[in-house]
């Protein structure tokens, strides 16, 4: 370990505090895998001391006003904005994501805290006639203390945006980042503290096991969130449900087509295709149009459009505002793409351009891939069907719509689909038959604060970003009155 390495401690009942472990994780540089900082490796007593102390604080919190509570996290939000340079500096360098994208990301969050702000007024119950003697109606309560587990990939994004829903519902939360890139999660934990009554938010870092793990299988944890891997969320769900019953959403993974009809535009579409990878994010987004599925028509000339953009970007150093795009997020997942990659070879896929570690000085070190491009790839290869969450774009052609939606449909994900068409009836019947959550026509990327985010089949259950993540966060109460 190198000497002399920062402390990002984690937050537990108003505390910036280490382990009762005793024990650390490193956290490492992708682009140069130097060691950056070090933050507490929580055990399950840890998880226990944070769950706890959300309980304690939840009552307090709930009696508070919606406005109060609004008022509240509009400050967080401001003190998000205050501190970007901080949150952006350490967060590059711990996950290898473009300076440009993180950007987007802290306000993303602080905008999701201020859209949930505002809605507290909306936590509404119900009048029912059921009977003409009696007075019914619902009422909607917090469960109390909620879970809630991130990704890599947007470490701020995710802990701060998504705890505003439970928050505003009047919950308080432990939130657990993820292992590769916690380091963020100590700076936003310094802002809760300062703001945020005792006990409301607790952040406690570890692995999966055991701290993910103790916090999923508490029994006083009865509402967990996820966003991560089909894997995971599968085990979260076999975990949380052993020993009480929980009410669980996920948000998983995806493998999401771009469906391109004939009549289009190929310059605009060619650059949605690469903008749709995510690229700035090494491709590892799970909204990632990772399947551009072309007309036979204008195949080839959409191909080689993409092929052109994809050579001329820019890799590198994640600091630099000209970089677009970065290192693979750790050493776990670069072994992945790059086993993805000799899949795609070995099972015929054209190799159009990438798929290598890039040249130079600057790339001896560090989990560094080149934007990759396959053509000509079939459904039942394992590039066409399984996630790769990397840099990795599939390319597909096609001649009969139904066939084309047949493909789109035929993976076990079902989160996002890009349809591009100039012809309004062909753009809205793709859209219904296309079995994904979330669908853009003539446009990919894009996510619209109060549009309700989630996907069909093993992309994961429940929606977020709108409305109804805040009323996931309710349980509802029925009150019948004698009125004679």
């Amino acid at each position: 370990m190198a000497a002399n390495l920062q402390d990002f401690p984690m937050l537990i009942d108003g505390e910036m505090t280490a382990s009762r472990t005793g024990e650390w994780m490193i956290s490492v540089n992708p682009a140069n895998e130097s060691e950056l900082g070090r933050t507490p490796a929580a055990g399950a007593e840890d998880v226990n001391r944070a769950v706890e102390a959300a309980e304690a604080a939840q009552p307090a919190w709930a009696e508070l006003t919606v406005f109060e509570r609004g008022n509240l996290l509009r400050k967080v939000a401001g003190a998000l904005r205050e501190r970007a340079k901080e949150l952006l500096d350490v967060e590059v360098a711990d996950t290898g994501n473009t300076i440009g994208s993180l950007k987007a990301d802290v306000e993303f969050a602080a905008q999701g805290l201020e859209f949930y702000a505002g809605l507290g007024t909306e936590m509404k119950g119900e009048t029912i006639p059921a009977s003409s003697a009696n007075l019914h109606f619902t009422l909607l309560e917090p469960y109390g203390v909620v879970g809630r587990i991130i990704p890599f990939n947007h470490p701020i994004l995710f802990a701060a945006g998504r705890m505003a829903a439970p928050l505003m519902a009047g919950n308080t939360i432990v939130i657990k980042p993820a292992e590769t890139s916690p380091l963020s999660a100590s700076i936003f934990g310094d802002i809760c503290r300062r703001i945020l009554p005792r006990g409301v938010v607790n952040i406690v870092t570890g692995f999966g096991n055991p701290a993910g793990d103790a916090l999923v299988r508490h029994p006083r944890v009865k509402r967990i969130a996820f966003t991560g891997s089909v894997a995971t969320g599968i085990a979260i769900q076999r975990a949380a449900a052993e020993k009480s019953v929980k009410s669980v959403t996920l948000e998983l993974g995806g493998k999401n087509p771009l469906i391109v009809f004939p009549d289009v535009d190929l310059d605009t579409v060619a650059k949605a295709a690469v903008g749709g990878m995510n690229f700035s994010w090494q491709g590892q987004s799970c909204g990632s149009t990772s399947r551009l599925m072309v007309h036979e028509s204008i195949y080839s000339r959409v191909l080689e459009r993409v092929s052109d953009i994809t050579k001329s970007l820019k890799v590198g150093d994640p600091k630099d505002p000209a970089s677009q795009m970065g290192p693979i997020n750790s050493a776990r997942q670069y072994e992945k793409v790059k086993y993805y990659i000799g899949q795609g070879k070995e099972e015929g896929a054209r190799l159009v351009t990438g798929g290598g570690r890039p040249s130079g000085k600057d790339f001896e070190r560090g989990y560094w891939i080149e934007p990759t491009i396959f053509a000509d790839v079939q459904g039942d290869m394992r590039i066409a069907r399984e996630e790769i969450f990397g840099p990795v774009l599939s390319v597909f052609r096609w001649d009969k719509v139904d066939d084309v939606l047949k493909l789109a449909n035929s993976t076990d994900y079902g989160l996002t689909a890009s349809i591009w068409t100039n012809d309004l009836k062909t753009a809205l019947n793709a859209a219904r038959r296309v079995r994904s959550g979330f669908v853009w026509i003539n446009q990919v990327s894009a996510h619209y604060i109060g549009v309700p985010f989630g996907g069909y089949s093993n992309s994961g259950t429940g929606r977020e970003e709108g409305l109804s993540e805040l009323l996931s966060y309710l349980e509802h109460k029925s009150v019948n009155v004698a009125l004679r």
